[in-house]
């Protein structure tokens, strides 16, 4: 049986875990709006290049998409009780990340081919822009990749119950956020190249 104290810091951590989230998400979002609007501002410069989106970026985009499907469903599986599911449901999402990340390197390679390098003397403004914002958004993701990690590793320990899995809605919380970033910064390109 727990004591008083160990219940009275598990609703602490509960009560102040969420809101710390989203303080960190506002300071990054805060981040990659600077980013955008340098990206924006350097747009104006004569020696600018714009460029095609590379299609590795669009598929990178799927993948993170319904990697945030997966994570929602393995949260609702795993509320019902139903541990294997979610289990496959977690590695999925990891699987998806992943994918996300390779997809990103694979669309640097396509912009390599396509003339566009981010350093050296034959850099663009442009292509070096985005490849700050971009790398930027990676490191995050392998953040997020750690973790999924961490929340894979507690689920298969079973820490998680259906009316306590905190660590997950933390992790699920971080992961969409990436999503949703992701999404907003690939419409930005898409827009703006």
């Amino acid at each position: 049986m727990e004591n008083t104290l160990e219940i009275e810091l598990r609703e602490a951590k509960r009560k102040t875990a969420k809101p710390m989230m989203w303080i960190s998400m506002v300071s990054m979002t805060m981040m990659f709006a600077g980013l955008t609007s340098a990206y924006v501002i350097s747009s104006n410069r004569e020696d600018w290049v714009s460029f095609e989106i590379p299609k590795a970026f669009m598929i990178s985009t799927v993948l993170i998409l319904v990697s945030s499907l997966t994570l929602l469903s393995s949260k609702t599986v795993l509320q019902r009780n139903n541990r294997r599911l979610a289990s496959v449901l977690l590695w999925t999402t990891l699987a998806f990340g992943l994918g996300f990340v390779w997809q990103q390197y694979q669309g640097f390679e396509e912009l390599k081919a396509m003339g566009l390098f981010f350093t050296g003397p034959q850099s663009e403004v442009s292509s070096s822009m985005l490849l700050v914002i971009v790398f930027a958004h990676v490191l995050h993701v392998f953040i997020g990749v750690i973790c999924l990690l961490v929340v894979i590793y507690n689920h298969l320990r079973g820490k998680y119950l259906p009316n306590d899995m905190l660590g997950l809605e933390l992790g699920a919380i971080f992961w969409h956020f990436l999503d949703l970033l992701w999404v907003g910064l690939f419409c930005f390109f898409y827009f703006n190249t």
